[in-house]
């Protein structure tokens, strides 16, 4: 499935709810549902900086293709973490580094996050698309 296919689906997920609580909900709920990763992953390296909350994500390439694991310590965070891997996991890192992650305006996303959050959602998203451009440069 491509990227903006992906970003549609999470849009209509996400404004199929009215109010903001619901889709908070559903956001803590995607984060409940998010894979712990391996201890190993979680280094000073992987550490987003500029986070409220603490958060790792590790990317490798896998048959030509950029795969994410990431985790936080925060329920919110986690379920923003958990988007950003559905949209740009398992993607071509030319893909991700040219891809315009218009759902999360779309659903409202960054208006709605704390200034601390919103930074670091930020942040994810810039190292998520460092990973992407290191790996392209390899290829």
């Amino acid at each position: 499935m491509s990227i903006n296919e992906i970003q549609d689906e999470i849009i209509e997920e996400f404004t199929a709810l009215d109010d903001w609580m619901d889709r908070y909900a559903l956001l803590i709920e995607l984060g409940e549902s998010l894979e712990l990763i391996e201890e190993k992953y979680k280094t000073p390296d992987t550490l987003i900086e500029g986070c409220q909350s603490r958060v790792w994500i590790y990317a490798e390439m896998r048959d030509g293709l950029v795969h994410f694991v990431a985790e936080s310590d925060a329920l919110i965070v986690k379920g923003i973490v958990s988007l950003l891997l559905r949209v740009l996991n398992d993607q071509t890192p030319q893909d991700i580094v040219n891809t315009d992650l218009y759902f999360i305006s779309r659903i409202g996303l960054q208006e709605h996050l704390s200034p601390t959050r919103s930074n670091g959602l930020v942040a994810m998203i810039k190292q998520m698309k460092l990973y992407a451009m290191a790996f392209a440069g390899m290829q």
